[in-house]
């Protein structure tokens, strides 16, 4: 089923399209060595493959997984040309991510030379898994995850030119189920299509709900808890508690929960959370993201789940600040800023008698001897009084807060 021209490539407009920047490049006949990137089953290795074909370039393919330098080097040496315009073989290296450091320079000379030109595929991020020095000689191409339409584009043709399902009488009558088990993948699509139409047996098939849950039985979420799959579902756990969603935090929840994640890995996020998004708005939601991570360590899966949930629609519906996160985060730059200012004189502590004599802790002014247990002293360094860094949230707490300070220091860190 896989396309045999490029004109067959579906969801991929943006690249192979009348328009797209391979299309142009292969039709000046130019081939820059590139990195595809993108999710499982989108047509990374269908589209090396065409390019190739297209220019009736050599193809050479190695796996990540199965292939090491010495594979490399012998690739390398079949391959023979040089010089940008020669008609260099293609080496296709699948799941390129996989490469340690010394196979990825292993590649470095034959692509600058013009040797061999490279085409990786991966699903992660190359930026992240990719050696700088090779990346910087490659062109980053992004494929997209296919649409529904496509997905559906894909079943009819294989009912169509498939020698055996063409032959058989298929209703596509709801497809959801079949789509959702897909995870947007074509191959994963295709594999699960032809397991329902077996399953059938002989005759007319309909293609439904049932089926599909009949043959998959369970459908599993796609998430790699290595991958770019895990930091982005977890990303939009985390945006969804500070947008106050409930509902998509609860989702995304599910996500991980039904892909095996840690539990305390995501405690540990609802923690962070808690203080940087939350923090004075509503003290509690510290105490209840802690209490929910030590408590799902306690107990573990599957019931940890029900803890987790409860604590993230507590985060998710909790008023917002991130005021304590923006305080240290200027204290910090200030202190970089401005460098080791001392201490003042009556803030520094005094141990010794030496130290008393020379000052240390005179005129410290001790606050519970004060009206209010509040003494109008100076705390800051020199040169830093009146420098405002706590700024409270709009909320009913921290406006507590900026009624206090504008009542204990007055008109002093209005600056």
């Amino acid at each position: 089923m896989r396309p045999n021209d490029l004109d067959e490539v579906m969801g991929q407009e943006h690249l192979v399209g009348p328009d797209g920047v391979l299309r142009k490049a292969l039709a000046g006949g130019m081939l820059p060595s590139m990195i595809l990137w993108g999710p499982p089953g989108v047509g990374k290795t269908t589209l090396a493959r065409l390019i190739a074909e297209r220019l009736k370039r050599p193809f050479h393919t190695l796996s990540a997984i199965s292939s090491g330098v010495k594979e490399v080097r012998e690739v390398i040496e079949q391959a023979g040309g040089a010089g940008l315009f020669s008609r260099s073989a293609v080496l296709f290296i699948d799941e390129i991510h996989r490469f340690s450091k010394a196979q990825q320079d292993s590649l470095l000379g034959a692509v600058e030379k013009g040797t061999i030109t490279l085409i990786g595929a991966t699903t992660e991020n190359p930026s992240f898994e990719v050696i700088g020095a090779l990346l910087s000689r490659c062109q980053v191409y992004v494929l997209r995850p296919l649409a529904e339409e496509h997905l559906i584009a894909l079943l009819e043709r294989a009912m169509r030119t498939d020698a055996q399902l063409r032959d058989r009488t298929i209703e596509l009558r709801d497809t959801r189920a079949l789509l959702r088990a897909s995870g947007g993948d074509a191959r994963r699509l295709l594999n699960t299509f032809e397991l329902c139409v077996r399953s059938a047996g002989p005759g007319s098939v309909v293609i439904d709900e049932a089926l599909v849950q009949q043959v998959v039985q369970t459908i599993a979420a796609r998430y790699d808890k290595g991958g770019d799959q895990h930091y982005d579902i977890v990303s939009a756990f985390i945006k969804s508690l500070r947008g106050s969603d409930p509902n998509a935090a609860v989702y995304w929840l599910a996500r991980m929960v039904e892909g095996g994640e840690d539990p305390l890995f995501i405690a540990r996020r609802m923690v962070i959370l808690a203080s940087e998004d939350i923090g004075n708005a509503d003290p509690n939601a510290l105490l209840m993201a802690t209490t929910a991570m030590q408590a799902a360590q306690l107990i573990g899966w599957p019931e940890s789940r029900i803890i987790l949930s409860q604590c993230a629609i507590y985060l998710a519906m909790a008023p917002k600040s991130n005021a304590a996160y923006t305080a240290i985060g200027a204290a910090q730059a200030l202190v970089r800023s401005s460098g080791d200012l001392p201490v003042p004189l009556h803030l520094r502590n005094a141990p010794t008698r030496l130290m008393k004599d020379l000052g240390h802790g005179r005129d410290y002014q001790y606050s519970h001897d004060h009206p209010g247990h509040v003494s109008a002293q100076e705390f800051m360094p020199e040169g830093l009084d009146g420098t405002r860094i706590y700024e409270p949230g709009d909320n009913a707490r921290e406006q507590r807060h900026a009624e206090a300070i504008a009542r204990i220091w007055g008109t002093k860190y209005d600056r």
